[in-house]
């Protein structure tokens, strides 16, 4: 009688051959099966899957994943799932913690840290930290929604792992700018489409404080700024990357040509003005909060903003 598998990895890959050896080997010693779901890749990633003795299917090609996970894990038959992309992977600790929640009666599904790996640099703000992911559940406690980027349904008892690095995923995410901009354009037409579809109606602040508001959450309030210049980089890039989701959203719905409404172009400016203010101002009291003078020249600097932001 042939041993049902305990723990099935499940991977959707296209185009992703070197990363995906790479993910393969790091599963090798916790998988009793793995399925790698290929979505007409042009590159060896089928090959490197079989090689390593995975269960390959072949699925239609996809701009994002989400939609084709649940066809993944459905060709799965181990008891629990480990869910990866190709450019994760994982560490001893991590593979003998999940090895040993299998042995638990009281979880069904699993909150994992993943530690983003952003242009060569482990990056531990920005937002990117400790970015919980559910990766490891009971096959039919977690279900994929067909939206980019978008959460699980899921059931059952949630077990959360200690965001420490050794039981987090390695996720090697953008490894050139190039990459980053690349990837940038496809996501935001997929973003664009969404938002079209459900009516959105685009507003000349959505170009202006969409993309400072997304820069300021990630550099100031997420302490991205202690992530050094990747940390700016970084920030500055998922700013223009918010940006573009509204660039190509006003191009779907017909790259209207209308005038600029002067109202709406200086509330937008001022709020922006203001929120990067509020956000500059409190960044450097903490920094110079040892200087009295300084953290009251800020402190004016500050309050002047406000004041002249309602004229």
């Amino acid at each position: 009688m042939i041993k049902k598998p305990l723990i099935s990895a499940v991977i959707n890959v296209r185009n992703e051959a070197e990363a995906l050896a790479k993910c393969l080997r790091s599963i090798k010693n916790i998988a009793d099966e793995i399925i790698v779901v290929d979505m007409h890749s042009t590159d060896d990633s089928a090959k490197v899957a079989a090689n390593a003795g995975a269960k390959v299917y072949p699925y239609r090609f996809m701009h994002f994943v989400e939609p084709a996970r649940n066809f993944a894990i459905s060709k799965a038959s181990g008891k629990w799932i480990l869910l990866l992309d190709p450019d994760e992977y994982l560490n001893k600790s991590l593979r003998k913690e999940l090895s040993s929640i299998t042995k638990r009666n009281d979880v069904d599904y699993v909150k994992i840290p993943r530690k983003n790996i952003i242009f060569g640099k482990w990056i531990r703000h920005s937002n990117c930290w400790p970015d919980y992911l559910i990766r490891f559940f009971k096959k039919g406690s977690v279900t994929w929604k067909k939206e980019i980027h978008s959460q699980p349904t899921v059931k059952g008892n949630c077990l959360t792992l200690l965001d420490s690095e050794k039981l987090a995923i390695n996720h090697e995410n953008y490894t050139s700018v190039t990459q980053f901009v690349l990837r940038a354009i496809r996501y935001s037409g997929i973003q664009a489409d969404e938002l079209k579809a459900q009516d959105y109606k685009i507003k000349t602040s959505d170009f202006i404080l969409k993309p400072i508001q997304e820069f300021n959450s990630r550099f100031f309030f997420s302490e991205g700024y202690k992530d050094g210049i990747h940390g700016l980089i970084f920030c500055v890039l998922q700013a223009f990357a918010i940006a573009l989701v509204y660039i190509r959203l006003w191009e779907k719905q017909g790259s209207t040509d209308k005038p600029l409404q002067k109202e709406s172009f200086v509330s937008a400016s001022l709020e922006t003005t203001f929120e990067y203010s509020f956000w500059f101002t409190k960044f450097f009291q903490k920094e110079y909060s040892p200087n009295i003078f300084k953290k009251f020249f800020m402190k004016i600097r500050h309050w002047l903003n406000f004041f002249t932001k309602n004229f």
